[in-house]
């Protein structure tokens, strides 16, 4: 059985993004974590700086280590104009700081992952949200995570996505590749 890790990059509790996690996730054994209750500072690029990146006094660390011990990530969020929410950015962008962590071997831990997408969003999120489906992909593939697809929902006021009948459909279909892993 494989362990599930959920990085909600909701800013809003019990919003339409978690209803959608929740029904994807029914019955099956999962960890979430909610980004919103957790402190993630801006990365300071010092990529290309002899001495690397310096630490930084926040919460990161702790979400990295669950996301090491995990190998099923889904990235859930909310589509704020169009992209991921602030808060989820904040974690992908602090990934720099993870390649040069003398630690682990992020690269190399990744690959051994496999990665899911799920989105809400109240404007055409079906065509609109394609856009942020792919640049996941593309951050997917540059750090070797494995892409297993992703889910959109419908939803603007809190619990509309509930009535988004595509989304409802599909998320029976993920449900039981997620049981079966």
């Amino acid at each position: 059985m494989a362990n599930i890790l959920v990085l909600n990059g909701s800013s809003r509790e019990n919003g339409n993004t978690e209803q959608l996690i929740n029904v994807l996730l029914e019955g099956v054994a999962h960890t979430r974590i909610d980004l919103r209750n957790f402190s993630i500072r801006p990365i300071v690029d010092k990529r290309h700086t002899p001495g690397g990146f310096t630490e930084v006094a926040d919460d990161y660390d702790q979400i990295i280590e669950l996301v090491r011990q995990h190998d099923v990530l889904i990235f859930a969020t909310p589509i704020y104009w169009y992209g991921m929410t602030g808060q989820m950015k904040l974690f992908v962008d602090r990934w720099s700081q993870s390649l040069r962590d003398p630690r682990f071997s992020f690269k190399e831990e990744m690959k051994a992952k496999k990665a899911f997408v799920a989105i809400c969003g109240g404007d055409d999120p079906y065509i609109k949200g394609l856009p942020l489906i792919q640049q996941f992909q593309y951050i997917f593939q540059f750090v070797g995570l494995e892409y297993m697809g992703y889910l959109i929902g419908k939803g603007n006021a809190p619990g509309e996505v509930l009535s988004d009948q595509k989304a409802m459909r599909e998320t029976k279909y993920w449900n039981d590749v997620f049981r079966s892993l």
